[in-house]
């Protein structure tokens, strides 16, 4: 359990970085900087010399899908497959550990298929929402192990919890989604007030780029709602309090990156930033998420009553 423990936190270390690069490479337009898959200009590690003149790219962005693609492929999926094999060497300690290792598998080999589909589809905004999407569910099901080897256990009466966090996880992972399918499809910028769309409270239903702003839009503030409320219900909770408060300012700085990315109309870094305390902020969120789906058991369940904790273990049935 330990050497799960341990790799798994290295797993979810990577996965993190290996995420926050793959907006870097989005952001930057460099996602079919390397036009064939698995390899790149048909090289596995292609030299400024084999680019060619015509290619429409940097030798930097080159580099950047590359070190993705490498991150991906050499360090982070060996390691979901290493998970997997402790979580399944667990199965007599926990047997829902086993389970979690091979929808980490599946989630793995889909998002391998994702990644070839991205570039051999010229990054339409579908596709790199899905691929997006997947790789945050991986992520996600990884904190779920994670949280599943502590010994710690969180007693917490309301089984309505889970359903709460459940929806708040779902929401965030469609703000997310729909945030790329925004950024891909060139709409960042349809709404050009951090408050309003182009002076108005709704979006102009004919104009696509518009409607997809203020969808994501309305999933951010939605997801705010809901979370915010989460945060009040867990916060009587002392092993959840820190957690409940970290996600309150991520969710605070957010929004406002977001408004701030509008308003200065989408610079590199300010993006960058805005995309990094997204993933951060998932990864949080994931991280109670998991704590509350593992440890959400009514408190009466754990209390042996004084008549049973009297009975020699002899007369259990």
């Amino acid at each position: 359990m330990r050497r799960l423990r341990s790799t798994t936190l290295v797993t979810i270390i990577l996965t993190f970085s290996l995420i926050l690069l793959g907006a870097w490479v989005r952001a930057t337009n460099s996602g079919l900087s390397c036009p064939d898959w698995p390899t790149c200009y048909g090289y596995w590690l292609p030299l400024p010399s084999d680019i060619p003149v015509d290619a429409g790219y940097y030798y930097y962005q080159v580099m950047l899908e590359w070190v993705h693609r490498l991150i991906a492929g050499v360090l982070v999926g060996p390691l979901v497959f290493v998970v997997a094999f402790f979580c399944w060497r667990t199965r007599a300690m926990a047997g829902e550990l086993p389970i979690y290792g091979m929808v980490l598998v599946i989630l793995l080999l889909v998002q391998v298929s994702l990644g070839a589909i991205t570039v051999f589809d010229q990054n339409s905004p579908w596709s790199v929402a899905v691929h997006k999407a997947n790789a945050l569910v991986l992520f996600a099901v990884l904190w779920m192990i994670f949280e599943r080897t502590t010994d710690q256990r969180v007693q917490l009466p309301a089984r309505s919890l889970k359903l709460h966090a459940s929806f708040g996880w779902i929401l965030l992972l469609g703000a997310i989604a729909a945030a790329a399918v925004m950024s891909k499809s060139g709409a960042s910028l349809a709404c050009s007030s951090p408050f309003l769309c182009n002076d108005s409270f709704l979006p102009d239903f004919d104009d696509p780029y518009e409607t997809m702003h203020m969808t994501h839009r309305l999933l951010a503030f939605s997801t705010l709602f809901v979370l915010a409320l989460l945060g009040i219900r867990v916060r009587q909770t002392s092993q959840l309090r820190g957690l409940d408060r970290m996600i309150g300012l991520l969710l605070i700085i957010q929004i406002v990156l977001g408004m701030l990315t509008v308003y200065y109309e989408l610079p590199l870094w300010l993006a960058l930033l805005h995309q990094a305390n997204g993933i951060l902020l998932f990864a949080k969120v994931s991280w109670l998420v998991a704590r509350i789906l593992q440890g959400c058991v009514p408190e009466a369940s754990h209390r042996p009553s004084a008549k049973t904790s009297a009975l020699p273990a002899s007369s259990t049935p």
